[in-house]
């Protein structure tokens, strides 16, 4: 059942170690404490989760550039350099294009291997998002997260209502169920679903077990992003 459900194993960043996410709230990040990794370095959790996931795809949040800070390349490159098979998805609070552009440049030599994710709580305007996906073309190497907090959209860009400039990678990242084992927010994922029919969509958040995953395939995510199931055991090895 499991395997219905393309697995990306996460990894958050903050001052070069991995941190455990609770409920969104960043300034409650810790080094993580994992009953399956026994290290908060970058490259033994992302080998580690990506082994165990059998995943090709890695996500990895930069919170030191999501806080407004600098974003961490040396450990964004120490990650492409160490795991080569691995395609990374990179939140790093990306404000607009040419803020893509500048972080792919200073990871040059891994940029095919870059997935920037674009999300609605970091775009400075409309402007900025119909920059980053208004060509409509499908940007094999771009996402937009759709993100959201306690019901209320982090959305300054109006990327929620603008569905005509939605690329054809959709993140739906309830922030307050990172981290919590409350389960997942399929009521929204759903109504995404309806608006893009044909998206590779992506949920995030909440994730506690293989019943959770069937439930979201069922709701129509093609893959759910996944950190503190994977830490605490809830989900199995995957063979393939």
């Amino acid at each position: 059942m499991i395997s219905e459900l393309n697995l990306i194993p996460v990894i958050d960043l903050l001052q070069g170690q991995v941190v455990r996410a609770v409920r969104g709230d960043r300034q409650a990040y810790r080094p993580i404490v994992s009953a399956l990794c026994g290290s908060s370095d970058p490259v033994t959790v992302a080998r580690i989760l990506c082994d165990h996931c059998a995943a090709r795809q890695l996500y990895v949040a930069d919170l030191d550039a999501l806080q407004g800070g600098a974003t961490q390349v040396t450990v964004l490159a120490g990650l492409l350099e160490a795991l080569p098979g691995i395609e990374l998805w990179l939140d790093a609070g990306l404000a607009d294009a040419s803020a893509g552009q500048a972080l792919r440049s200073r990871l040059a030599p891994f940029a095919s291997r870059i997935v920037l994710v674009y999300g609605s709580e970091s775009l400075r305007s409309r402007e900025a998002l119909e920059r980053c996906f208004g060509a409509g073309d499908d940007d094999s190497q771009a996402a937009l997260s759709l993100d959201r907090r306690d019901g209320q959209r982090l959305d300054a860009a109006g990327c929620w209502d603008a569905v005509a400039l939605w690329p054809k990678r959709l993140i739906v990242m309830t922030l307050e169920r990172v981290g919590s084992g409350a389960g997942p927010d399929l009521d929204t994922l759903r109504d995404v679903r309806r608006l893009a029919p044909g998206a590779m969509l992506i949920g995030a958040g909440g994730i506690r077990s293989e019943g959770d995953l069937a439930r979201a395939a069922a709701a129509g995510a093609d893959a759910w992003l996944v950190a503190s199931a994977l830490h605490d055991l809830q989900l199995p090895r995957i063979q393939r």
